[in-house]
């Protein structure tokens, strides 16, 4: 627990990160100064105290200092649970015959010690102030020592939180290291097959085979393909940095209808759109809506073609997208379970997949500011809601636009 205070030692915070606060042992020094003035007693410490020492991190009248916990004042009482004066400690039966008490050390008289208790109840340490003549201390001047003592720890709660901040954010710089070296690694993967089909395509139409239609698909997906290859790996660089422009819904499933056309043709499903114009990170909003598609088509009852409704509407805090399949459906105790990374249901009849597509969904997702929900779809199936904030701006006309089926190329 010391040790993720940063103490004894009060570890300086790493520079340039957001944990930088002023210093420390400065503000601690200035806490002590306050109560040695306040009480009118003129020798002060804030002591840590270890399994085996006590670290003076503060000290007013004295030099700082380390001694071991055996021969510490303060390791008597500081696990207490109250404050402890004693106005002479030479005829106090706990401490009469203590070193610091009896001039082996020094000749402590008045002594006054309080906790250094966290607001989970952990103690660190104490805050106490000693004369070397007998003294009182009012009620008043106590209940001060005591608010004293608990700025203390608001000082040293703040150098935990600095410190706790300061490795997330190192932790997560390391996360994203080694995300941003795994897309790359894959992106270089993809990039090579996905360059040569482009390349064979473009000869394939050059010669002017009869088959030069599907060669031309067979490109757009390519391209398309490898431009989401960029875009995945711009996404796992630091921040995930999104390039917003206007994107119409119905060209963004249009593109996706094409690149799924084989297995849309084989399920005999068929994908309805209502046209809306939003502003978001086009190729993400694609590999959102691609995933959303292709689990409706996945996912799928026995025997039942599958229907999909995507649809977009103004809400007061954005836009809501909506995907909406006749499908198997999510229970509802699994509804938050199946958009964390690699979790699938594992039903009878379901195809095999990274337990991925939802995740990445959800990212996209909060990447753009917003969230996604899961609920029950009209025919027992799945509708997939994202709420977009304030990104998105409905077109002039798309009020009263009918749902149509998006055309196909």
């Amino acid at each position: 627990m010391l040790e993720e205070y940063g103490l004894p030692q009060l570890e300086p915070h790493t520079a340039g990160t957001a944990a930088d606060s002023p210093d420390t042992r400065g503000q601690l020094q200035n806490l002590l100064s306050l109560a040695t003035t306040t009480t009118g007693i003129p020798f002060g410490v804030v002591n840590i105290i270890t399994e085996d020492e006590q670290h003076h991190i503060a000290a007013m009248g004295i030099d700082p200092g380390v001694c071991s916990r055996e021969v510490s004042m303060c390791s008597r009482v500081f696990l207490s649970g109250g404050t402890t004066v004693v106005p002479d400690a030479s005829l106090d039966p706990m401490f009469q015959d203590h070193p610091f008490v009896t001039g082996q050390i020094a000749a402590i008289r008045f002594y006054a010690s309080v906790p250094l208790t966290t607001a989970n109840g952990f103690v660190l340490g104490s805050l106490c102030v000693f004369s070397l003549a007998p003294a009182e201390l009012s009620t008043e001047k106590q209940a001060a020592l005591e608010i004293i003592a608990s700025q203390v720890v608001s000082v040293l709660e703040l150098q935990h939180h600095a410190r706790m901040l300061a490795r997330s954010l190192e932790e997560a710089r390391n996360s994203n290291e080694l995300l941003e070296s795994f897309a790359s690694r894959i992106s270089h993967d993809l990039r090579n097959p996905l360059t040569s089909i482009i390349g064979f395509t473009e000869l394939g139409e050059l010669q002017g085979s009869t088959d030069a239609e599907d060669f031309r698909i067979i490109g757009r997906t390519s391209r398309r393909m490898l431009a989401m290859v960029d875009d995945i790996l711009s996404f796992s660089r630091i921040g995930g940095a999104l390039r917003r422009q206007p994107v119409s819904l119905r060209a963004v499933v249009r593109d996706i209808e094409e690149d799924l056309a084989l297995c849309l043709k084989d399920a005999g499903a068929e994908v309805d759109v209502a046209d809306f114009a939003l502003e978001a990170d086009a190729g993400q909003l694609r590999v959102l809506l691609q995933n959303l598609i292709h689990n409706a088509l996945a996912y799928s009852r026995p025997g039942v073609p599958p229907r999909i409704l995507v649809t977009a509407s103004a809400v007061p805090d954005g836009v809501q997208l909506q995907v909406t399949d006749n499908g198997k459906g999510i229970p509802e105790q699994e509804r938050d379970h199946v958009t964390e990374p690699l979790v699938r249901l594992h039903r009878d009849d379901d195809p095999p997949g990274s337990g991925l597509g939802l995740a990445t969904c959800l990212r996209i997702a909060k990447a753009h500011g917003g969230r996604l929900e899961i609920s029950s779809g009209p025919d027992g199936g799945t509708t997939v809601s994202v709420t977009l904030p304030a990104l998105a701006h409905a077109s002039s006309a798309q009020a009263t636009a009918p749902a149509a089926r998006a055309p196909r190329n």
